[in-house]
């Protein structure tokens, strides 16, 4: 994609957003481990993918106590759109059946440092073996607390994102 279009589409999401508000944008980054976490409690999270095409993602995830459906439109930068809706499990194992590659099963974690949680997720099945930490900010350039453990960043790194992992898991690159 040209600069020029990048940065119109830039321009076309920032508009949107001073014209909604309200319009809730996903700001995260994600790093790779350097050290261990501190331990906690962990959620069990199967998730999938019905639409993985670069204008938008839509996904539906599994937890013990809830099943969500995201739909996620086009990153520009570190930021996109993102929709998030709670949705009966059941509804949810029945979606599960439509979608496209295979399940990223994971535990998340989570670690609050300030005014931050950070999110760590340790990947099953065919991510064995890879862990990630990331950070959701209210803005591309807030600054946040880097506790020790964690490691490169790998926000610019497309097979890192769960949609990329359901089709090239961890284990196969």
């Amino acid at each position: 994609m040209s600069g020029e279009i990048l940065l119109d589409y830039g321009l076309q999401l920032e508009a949107c957003w001073l014209q909604n508000p309200a319009m809730p944008i996903e700001i995260e980054r994600k790093f790779l481990l350097a050290g261990e976490p501190p331990s906690s409690e962990g959620v069990e999270m199967k998730q999938a993918y019905l639409c993985k095409d670069p204008e938008r993602t839509v996904r539906i995830r599994i937890e013990p106590e809830r099943a969500v459906l995201a739909i996620k439109g086009k990153p520009i930068g570190l930021a996109r759109p993102e929709f998030e809706y709670e949705i009966p499990i059941q509804e949810a194992q029945e979606l599960m059946k439509l979608c496209i590659g295979s399940p990223v099963e994971k535990t998340r974690y989570h670690h609050r440092l300030g005014q931050h949680v950070w999110e760590i997720d340790v990947f099953h099945g065919g991510n064995e073996g890879l862990v990630v930490a990331e950070i959701e900010l209210a803005a591309e350039d807030e600054e946040f607390d880097k506790p020790a453990w964690i490691g490169a960043e790998v926000s610019d790194d497309p097979r890192y994102a769960n949609s990329s992992l359901s089709s090239t898991p961890y284990t196969q690159w």
